[in-house]
């Protein structure tokens, strides 16, 4: 298989280890989240992604597009400056600034952060900017970054598309446009691609767009499926070949919440679809980590492991989840 891009380099999926394939870094959600939605001090990350690697981990997959590095009035360390202040260049690619951050807190940590790209959902799209684009041209910076790399960060090659998806129970004009750009680039290049689809079924609607255009379901990532509590739902995306991503276990603060993602995945397993489940925490506030009262990065491997193995699953069917699954999700 081939390697797999990281911000410190290719790796060989088989040195990556336990994988988180859905996490936020630094990220800036303040138009969402007012008051916790800020990630920027890297000492504070540093420390949360290192409890990761304390508890085994090995890889984790930051998802944050340009879009959700814009600047921000409370940013010391300078993360979130871009193009006049502005964060995310207008192509939408992560700034160089934040890219930098990830390398160190790589090198320090000594775990691989591989860098998502793309763009992300209504209300955070330029749908000026894409308005004046085509899908051709929009794929096609996409794969600039999958293959030349970010511009601005000597050379760093992002590993997969994404998250990109839908806001609603729907998908606007500018998403459509923005998930057929994704599906160019997964076409022209076979990267992974990682959608977000929260409390709605709207995968499937994704899916079905991704595939008409071009892109490969084997190799599409439907997110958040844990946020939509219809089993049917993520057995029939499993069905046609996609990977089930349950990613919110930041919500595992409440043993009920475990109890019902242990459900879907048993649900699956039991199906005999085993192969397309992918499992991660999605932090991207700060009430997410750790060190204030979240579950943080490490969760699935000393938490929600344990609760799999009371559930019936073996050592090896875990590992299965943990490391095999988003290996080959990664590396194709």
């Amino acid at each position: 298989m081939p390697d797999v891009e990281t911000v410190t380099g290719p790796v060989p999926p088989s040195d990556l280890g336990p994988t988180l394939p859905h996490e936020h870094v630094f990220i800036n959600l303040l138009r969402e989240y007012r008051q916790v939605g800020l990630l920027n001090d890297e000492e504070e990350m540093r420390e949360e992604v290192a409890a990761f690697a304390v508890a085994g981990g090995g890889t984790l997959v930051d998802v944050t597009t340009g879009e959700l590095t814009a600047g921000a009035a409370t940013d010391p360390l300078g993360l979130f400056t871009g193009p006049a202040g502005g964060g995310g260049s207008q192509d939408g690619s992560r700034t160089p600034a934040n890219v930098a951050a990830l390398a160190r807190v790589a090198k320090a940590t000594g775990v691989h952060i591989v860098l998502g790209t793309g763009h992300y959902r209504d209300p955070y799209l330029d749908r000026d900017w894409f308005d004046r684009r085509s899908v051709a041209e929009i794929g096609e910076l996409i794969v600039r970054d999958l293959t030349e790399g970010i511009p601005g960060t000597g050379g760093v090659r992002a590993g997969l598309i994404g998250e990109t998806g839908a806001d609603g129970w729907y998908i606007s004009a500018t998403e459509e446009r923005s998930l057929r750009a994704a599906a160019h680039a997964q076409a022209r290049t076979g990267a992974a691609l990682t959608t977000h689809a929260a409390r709605w079924p709207v995968g499937l609607p994704q899916l079905d767009l991704l595939t008409e255009a071009g892109a490969d379901p084997h190799r599409v990532i439907i997110g958040h499926c844990d946020k939509v509590n219809l089993p049917e739902y993520h057995l029939e995306l499993a069905r046609r070949g996609a990977y089930v991503q349950f990613d919110t276990l930041h919500e595992c603060r409440a043993e009920r919440e475990t109890a019902k993602r242990v459900g879907y995945v048993m649900n699956l397993v039991r199906a005999g679809h085993l192969d397309r489940v992918l499992l991660s925490h999605d932090v991207c506030v700060r009430d997410h980590l750790k060190s204030r009262g979240g579950v943080g990065y490490d969760f699935l491997l000393t938490g929600f492991a344990a609760a799999l193995s009371d559930a019936g699953l073996d050592k090896e069917e875990i590992r299965h989840l943990t490391e095999t699954n988003p290996q080959r999700a990664l590396s194709g």
